[in-house]
């Protein structure tokens, strides 16, 4: 099944990626997509300000910095409704609970340092985007 989305203004960044119909817990939702690059690589793109990088495996990440990549759009929360799954060959978006229609989707980039301020707004909200084991 073809989760429909949309990208819109969002109350924690900027654009948002949001629902455009119910989902059931445990649904993959979208793919995270982008060309596949090394870490050498990777650490040069970050440098030069790159912020879809996403973590694939020890020897590879993903530059999701790519138009038809709108998971790109998924904001950080502290209570996120997605998590993602990484297969052999893709990184998947799923619904951690049941999601409305018209709600943003979120996931908790998972930072291993206080390095990003947060601002998703969760009760919970430990004030930086960091992996729960660091809060």
């Amino acid at each position: 099944m073809k989760v429909r989305v949309r990208v819109g203004k969002s109350r924690i960044a900027g654009q948002g990626l949001f629902t455009a119909q119910a989902i059931t817990k445990d649904t993959r939702i979208i793919r995270y997509i982008g060309e596949r690059i090394s870490k050498a690589e990777s650490a040069k793109r970050i440098a030069a300000g790159n912020v879809y990088i996403f973590t694939f495996n020890g020897q590879y990440d993903i530059d999701g910095k790519v138009l038809r990549n709108t998971a790109r759009y998924i904001n950080h929360s502290c209570d996120p409704n997605c998590i993602t799954e990484l297969t052999q060959r893709s990184i998947w978006v799923l619904a951690l609970r049941d999601i409305q229609a018209g709600e943003e989707l979120t996931f908790n980039y998972r930072y291993d340092t206080k390095k990003h301020r947060c601002h998703c707004g969760a009760s919970n909200c430990c004030g930086y985007i960091l992996d729960e084991y660091y809060w």
